[in-house]
């Protein structure tokens, strides 16, 4: 299925992926190519756990990390239907 972004979804994304936590976060949930848990996340950044569910939610509002709960947990991995979709986008710029 290919996603043809808004110019206000680009944006969103861009402001998410504007800062350095949310970027380690993405790098963290991208290692395993798997779901991983909010408490694997929380475990190597080190941040309160208020402030990481706060960047997590701005990741999941941008449709870059889709979220599951699991029992009382939440799991997550990256959506790479969006993130691809933003990918080709940033790619027209190229010459």
């Amino acid at each position: 299925m290919n996603i043809v972004l808004t110019a206000k979804q680009v944006e969103k994304i861009s402001k998410a992926l504007a800062d350095p936590y949310r970027l380690q976060i993405m790098d963290l949930v991208n290692k395993d190519k798997e779901w991983v848990k909010c408490v694997s996340i929380i475990e190597c950044i080190n941040l309160a756990q208020s402030t990481i569910s706060h960047h997590i939610s701005q990741l999941v509002e941008a449709e870059l990390l889709i979220a599951e709960k699991d029992g009382r947990n939440v799991k997550y991995v990256i959506n790479q239907e969006v993130l691809s979709a933003y990918i080709a986008y940033l790619n027209h710029f190229k010459s």
